[in-house]
């Protein structure tokens, strides 16, 4: 099962040393990659902007079971006396 492995792994090292030649060292893979880039950064951007809205997402979620917490000792203390 091992010879699979690192004949797979082989294969897939040799087509990425493949792209990655195509593209920094050729004509035009340098056109290529100068027209990719854009759209990377924008992917890059959009991620980051998800990542940001998840986290405040979770803020908000976190201080809403806070005020929950709150709200339900405050009852309890109270059914208490």
């Amino acid at each position: 099962m091992s010879n699979s492995r690192a004949m797979a792994a082989s294969l897939v090292g040799a087509i990425l040393g493949g792209v990655a030649g195509y593209l920094f060292f050729t004509d035009d893979g340098r056109t290529l990659r100068r027209r990719i880039e854009p759209a990377l950064d924008d992917l890059a951007r959009n991620l980051d902007s998800v990542r940001l809205t998840v986290q405040k997402a979770g803020g908000v979620a976190s201080d809403g079971w806070n005020i929950l917490n709150e709200a339900m000792g405050d009852s309890e203390q109270q059914h208490v006396k």
